[in-house]
């Protein structure tokens, strides 16, 4: 008795896509087990999560507020550097008029 061509197929796709889930469910488990290892080599255990989570929070927040504050730095610096100049300009103004 033959089997029907698409049936052949059929069972063939089913194969390989089962071999294919096997393989992938392989992989993750090894991608989760060589990041839980690297985490441990930096003494991050896996129960610490959650604080590791908050510790990078807050590095992020402290980043955005250190680079806020050199950015009104900065402005500051422009700020008084510009009214040095128009000053300086003014006072030339003054002095040349009053000659």
């Amino acid at each position: 008795m033959k089997m029907p061509e698409d049936e052949i197929r059929a069972i063939v796709a089913e194969t390989l896509a089962e071999q294919h889930r096997l393989q992938q469910d392989s992989i993750d488990a090894i991608v989760l087990k060589v990041v839980a290892s690297v985490m441990a080599s930096f003494g991050i255990e896996d129960d610490d999560r959650k604080e590791v989570r908050a510790d990078f929070q807050h590095l992020r927040r402290w980043r955005k507020s250190v680079e806020q504050a050199q950015s009104y730095t900065f402005k500051a610096v422009i700020t008084v550097i510009a009214t040095g100049l128009v000053g300086a300009a003014w006072l030339g103004v003054k002095v040349m008029l009053g000659k």
